[in-house]
Order: C-alpha cells, then structure tokens, then sequence
C-alpha cells in the first residue's frame, strides 16, 4: 500500500555463492600470516625450530596451525601468540605511534625446517 505516494524498498539479494567466494579471499586458510617477523633474536630461535610471524590481530593458534599446513607443507607441534601493544615516539619534535602488532611463535617438529626465500 503506498501512502503519500510512497512505496516500499525492494531489497537487493547477494547470491550465496559470491557472498561465498568474497569471505574466502578475506579469510582464507592462508590469511592469517601476514609475513615472516625476520630479526636477529627470530634467526636465533629458528635453529631450535620456533619460526616468528607477523599474524592478523584476530588471528586464533588454530587458524594460524592451517595456514603453516597450507603454505609450508608442514604441521606445527605448538603455537604461541603475542601481542606487542603500540608505543609513542618523539622524532624530529612531532609525536607518534608505532602500531602494535600480533605475533606467532611456531614450533615444529625436529627435522622440519621452513625456508623464508
């Protein structure tokens, strides 16, 4: 019924399968790892076998588990998660702040190795 010459908006359906295709390319397997976090102390622990990554901030250690399973080949034995918070600096007289980030701590099994080429 159409008051005043108003009439009802008809709303536009997504179909399922490009709702679908459009979650997979932001929260793939593999999405959780934004990039090897590659430093002296992180070279240091990879001959143990613990591997450092930068990981999304709402990234959880089972997620993090598949993606290692899917980009390297290779099941993680224990994943532990880190958040470094953001801390404010003086350069050049202006005030800042160096984002925080989440990292994780993989450790495999003795023999696996992961190759940052």
């Amino acid at each position: 019924m159409a008051l005043l010459g108003k009439t009802k908006k008809e709303v536009k359906k997504v179909p399922a399968v490009v709702a679908y295709k459009a979650e997979m390319i932001t929260s793939g397997p593999t999405h959780a790892i934004l990039r090897p976090h590659i430093t002296e102390k992180s070279g240091m622990l990879s001959q143990t076998g613990k591997y450092t990554f930068q990981v999304m901030k709402n990234a959880n250690k089972q997620s993090i588990a598949r993606a290692i399973q899917v980009l390297y080949k290779i099941t993680p034995k224990h994943v532990t998660l880190l958040n470094q918070p953001p801390r404010k600096v003086f350069v050049r007289g202006r005030r800042g702040v160096v984002p925080g980030l989440r990292k994780a701590i993989v450790t495999v099994k003795k023999g696996d190795k992961i190759d940052f080429v």
